[in-house]
């Protein structure tokens, strides 16, 4: 039987503009597909008004252009996805693999992670009082083998960890919205954060109850900044300079531990991406959590 052809996905929130830890992840991402001779997408996951500014989608669009990191397809936006994310939900709680949920936060943490209004088993009908829709996780040791880091397993405890798919203010959830998407697009291969490590069992448990299996999974080392934290718009990661595309590319295929010559430095975008689909190592990736290169954090504060 005929593998499905490699289908890959860099997918940012636009609560800012890229930085070069979520450049490192577009790229790797990008390779990866390159490399198997696949369909690269990019998805804009604009799930949440209230913290996306009005021109990040468009500014970090421009940034993968500028690093000529293009969609193979049209963009994707998940504002515009909001019927099939219900569907999904309808579906979900339909079978019982889903439930309203009318607890607040406080009261989950006062018992523990338990539901005080037994939600997974009361089966509440829509009542058009504001709720909660969560997933209800089964009883599992998930096992699975990530690409880079090798055999994984978590444990999955059904309603402790039983994730939100739509919050009370009516916004959809992350944990919904990527596997509904990555099911739609025919997705094979997710190359993303080992940060999102951790939401891997649900998720895949989440496919499967959508009738799909899960994608293959490559969770590559997040990128620190000089204080230790991940390299993120939450903490105040710098913007990258789009006016300086080969540095930065460089500089991230350093860090994916490629090892780029020097001379690549004063190369075109193109031709850095075209050396660097000759020269890709998977396992070269470093394992670990690293620093971004100070060359890199002192050019982009300045």
């Amino acid at each position: 039987m005929t593998a499905n052809p490699y289908r890959g996905r860099f997918a940012p929130s636009p609560t800012g503009p890229l930085h070069f830890g979520s450049l490192v992840t577009a790229l790797a991402s990008f390779l990866e597909a390159r490399i198997r001779s696949g369909t690269w997408l990019v998805r804009i996951e604009d799930l949440d008004p209230l913290r996306e500014p009005a021109d990040a989608a468009d500014r970090i669009l421009h940034s993968l252009q500028v690093h000529q990191l293009i969609s193979d397809e049209p963009i994707r936006f998940q504002s515009r996805r909001h019927a099939a994310y219900h569907a999904a939900i309808a579906s979900l709680i339909s079978q019982h693999k889903a439930y309203r949920c009318r607890c607040s936060r406080k009261q989950l943490l006062a018992h523990g992670g338990r539901h005080p209004d037994h939600c997974r088993t009361a089966h509440l009908s829509d009542s058009g009082t504001p709720c909660a829709i969560r997933f209800a996780l089964e009883d599992e040791r998930s096992e699975w083998q990530d690409e880079l880091l090798g055999p994984q397993h978590q444990w999955v405890r059904p309603e402790l960890d039983d994730p939100v798919l739509l919050r009370k203010e009516g916004f959809f959830a992350y944990q919904l919205a990527v596997v509904v998407d990555d099911i739609d697009q025919g997705i094979t291969d997710v190359v993303r954060g080992s940060d999102l490590l951790g939401m891997t069992a649900q998720q895949q448990q989440l496919f499967r109850a959508l009738g799909h299996q899960p994608p293959r999974w490559l969770h590559i080392p997040v990128i620190l900044n000089a204080a230790g934290q991940k390299l993120s718009k939450q903490n105040q990661a710098p913007a990258l300079d789009d006016t300086t595309p080969a540095a930065n590319l460089t500089d991230a295929l350093q860090a994916l531990g490629q090892q780029p010559p020097a001379e690549l430095r004063s190369c075109t975008p193109a031709e850095i991406l075209a050396w660097a689909v000759r020269h890709w190592r998977r396992d070269a990736i470093p394992r670990h959590p690293h620093q971004a290169p100070g060359c890199l954090t002192d050019r982009q504060h300045n």
